[in-house]
This record gives structure tokens, sequence and C-alpha cells, in this order.
């Protein structure tokens, strides 16, 4: 059988990592199971996507949709008309989608319309704020999946709670995690770690680029302003996202501790990330790897698809509101921020029993 797998931003292309290296693995033992991979070019910047292909061993995709950016709707349906003629001439059994991204939502409507099954590694996860577009990816994605891959009990249970059948529902764990494990040995010191003079555990690592924090400028301005104010003496290192980039320019936001910084690959950043004295950030994923390298994360959002790094790890939510940003420094100077721990199978092998059910699903 042939898995069409699709990649379209930074975030999947951490995912499909260790599921290419589960397939590669099936068919080093005889089994029946090929792949082609599909980048939507949702994410174009070579450091937000061709540097992680190089860095993370994933090889280089077979069709390169090369979509771009544009509107929600622009990129929705540049994505749809594009991967429709892939199908129709790459023939495949099953398209396997990642995450929450454009992408996957638009890939996974073709898909259907074109009678073919679609598995959803990450699926179940929801954040219950229909503000984000992504909560209105996997809503749209959830309701036409046929094998759903969850990283929690919980987002299982949100599947059967949604009628889901139980027979559909497989709980493997989180493929981030996966990368990760594999690759926290050959995290690299960036260089702008000697240049900045960082100390481990001495500099904070920020990241945003969801509309709610840098869509309008006075709360921009205001957030990062509070940020660097309350981080003291302590550099942030702050990888700026191009959309946000043009947010900022003309902001005028300059601080002594804050450091604005290129978009860094996988393995600097969370080079930067595992030896930071705390994480601030409006990323999912990102709360993830700080809870399973058991850094402090400071969330700047009013709510998370990923309710077990706050329950069990080391994130805390703060949306944008200052009090709360203000006690959660106060927490973390006091030494005084929570341990957590790693939840259920985010143990490295979640891609490995992703893979070992398709197999038992097509019997092959």
């Amino acid at each position: 059988m042939t898995i069409t797998i699709i990649a379209g931003a930074r975030p999947n292309f951490m995912k499909i990592a260790p599921i290419i290296e589960a397939i590669k693995q099936k068919q080093s033992e005889g089994v029946p199971l090929n792949y082609q991979l599909i980048h939507t070019g949702q994410h174009y910047d070579k450091n937000l996507s061709d540097t992680f292909f190089e860095e993370l061993n994933i090889p280089f995709p077979d069709i390169n949709l090369n979509v771009k950016s544009g509107t929600q709707a622009e990129q929705t349906g540049a994505i749809m008309i594009g991967f429709e003629k892939v199908l129709a001439e790459n023939p495949t059994d099953l398209v396997m989608v990642v995450g929450d991204v454009t992408s996957t939502m638009a890939c996974t409507i073709v898909a259907k319309k074109a009678g073919i099954k679609v598995a959803h590694v990450e699926a179940g996860i929801r954040s219950g704020d229909m503000n984000m577009p992504e909560e209105i990816n996997r809503i749209v994605t959830d309701s036409l999946t046929d094998y759903f891959f969850t990283t929690t009990p919980l987002a299982s249970q949100t599947l059967e709670d949604l009628g889901v059948d139980k027979s559909q529902i497989y709980f493997v764990g989180n493929v981030m995690i996966d990368t990760l494990r594999k690759n926290e040995s050959r995290l690299q010191q960036p260089e702008l770690f000697k240049s900045l003079q960082l100390q481990e555990k001495k500099y904070m690592v920020m990241t945003l680029h969801r509309p709610s924090n840098v869509d309008e400028e006075e709360q921009l301005k205001a957030l990062i302003t509070q940020l660097a104010q309350l981080a003291k003496d302590y550099p942030i290192i702050f990888p700026v996202h191009p959309r946000t980039k043009k947010l900022l320019e003309g902001l005028n936001l300059n601080f002594d501790n804050l450091h604005y910084v290129a978009p860094l690959g996988y393995l600097e950043f969370n080079y930067l990330v595992k030896n930071a004295f705390a994480v601030l950030t409006d990323s999912g994923g990102i709360t993830e790897e700080t809870t399973v390298m058991h850094v402090p994360c400071i969330t700047l959002r009013d709510s998370t698809e990923r309710p077990e790094t706050c329950t069990m790890g080391t994130n805390v939510l703060v949306g944008n509101d200052p009090e709360k940003i203000t006690q959660a420094f106060k927490t973390l100077f006091s030494g005084n921020w929570k341990k957590g721990e790693i939840p259920e199978l985010w143990d490295g092998h979640a891609a490995k029993r992703i893979i070992d059910n398709i197999v038992d699903i097509y019997k092959l």
C-alpha cells in the first residue's frame, strides 16, 4: 500500500520525520508499505522548511505545491487545487495528515472527496477557542478522518464524546517527542549563544505568532514591553517569524535585554530551549517540548489544546493579562516553578505505534 504524507508548516516536519523512519523500518523488514511526501509550501522560508528536512534527515518531498503566503481562504483554496491534481496523477491508499495547520484541513477535504481514507496524527485535541484558525482546522479534519491517532487519553475521550467509534481511535503518544528524543544528543549551540554571551539558565526564549498577540500594534507593544521589563537583566532571545517581523518594523521596541534573531533550525532552537531559564510563547508544540525538558513555560494565550502541559507539565497559561504575567514572573524568580512530569506514552515510540497500527489495519 501507499501512504501519502502531508507536510505544510514548520511543526509538521518534526512530526513526519519519525513516521517516515518507522515506514522505512517496516520496508527493511519486507513489509509492502510505500509513501510519498507532499510539501504544500505553506511555510516557505528556508529556516521554516528546507532546514528541517536537512537537519531531521527527512527525504526531500516528492512534490511541492509551492502555495506560499496568502489569506486563510487563499492558502486553503490553493492547497486544495494543487492537492487534487496530485491525487489524480498519483494514486494512493491512505492520506496521512498531521497537526492542525491549514494544509491539514485542506488536504483532508480533498482526500475524502476523492474517496480516499484519511489518518489524522494528533487527532482529538481541542482548545475550545473558535477564534483560533487551528481549532476550526481540527474540528473539520476530525469530522472527516477515518483513523485517529491521539497524543493523550483526554484527546481519545474527546473523540469518543463526539461520537467517534472506539475502534477508530488509537492512543499512540506524541510524535513530536519522538523527534525530540532522537535528536537531544545532536542539539547544536547557535552562534548567537557566544556572540550574545549567553549562559545556561540565565536567559529566556520567546516566540510569538498568534493573531491574538501580534495583529494589533498597541497590544503587541504593551506585551513585549512588559515582558522585557519583567525579565530584568535576563536576555530574551526572540526568533522572529516572518509574519511578525513585518508587524514589528516601525514599532521601535528596543530594549537592552531583547534580542531579535532570525528563525532558527530545529537543532539550534531546541538547544536554546533546553538551556533556557524559561520560555515565553504562544505556540502549542513548544509547550510540549518544554514539558519534556522540564523548562518553565509561560504561555501567552487564554486557552490551550494541550492541557496536559499545564496539569502535568511545566506550562502556565497567562493570556496577555498583565497581572497574570506579573505573577508568573514572580513565581519564576522565586524558584518555586513546578517541576512537572512527562505524560503517558511521550516516550519516543509514538511513530512506531502508528505504523504498527496501519500495518495491522491493512493486514500487510
